[in-house]
């Protein structure tokens, strides 16, 4: 598991290193699938309760809205099988598996 979370940290890094670069070119960052499922990933933190929301800094569980998250990162795992190159594969596998272990530890 340890490794997981560094891979998670990694990506999230870049992806924040690529987000301070568009800021500071006054310009948005470059779509891409990592980007993409990392924000949908982060949605689901804040239903979880585990960060506060982005908006407002208030921290609550929305049990409900988290699984629909995880349902629809599971989904999407799902249907892109076969069409990520690797290191997309294991971001994705890395933050499913870490956000339905951090469901089942909200949920109690």
């Amino acid at each position: 598991m340890p490794e997981e979370k560094s891979f998670i940290m990694e990506a999230a890094k870049k992806a924040a290193k690529a987000n301070k670069e568009a800021v500071r070119k006054n310009a948005l960052p470059k779509v891409d699938f990592s980007g993409f499922i990392l924000s949908i990933y982060s949605s689901g933190l804040v239903q979880l309760g585990k960060v506060g929301d982005p908006s407002s800094g208030e921290v609550k569980k929305d049990l409900t809205m988290a699984k629909y998250t995880i349902d629809m990162m599971a989904m999407l795992s799902e249907k892109t099988k076969g069409n990520l190159n690797e290191d997309e594969e294991n971001l994705m596998r890395a933050l499913l598996s870490e956000i339905r272990m951090a469901y089942v530890e909200a949920k109690g």
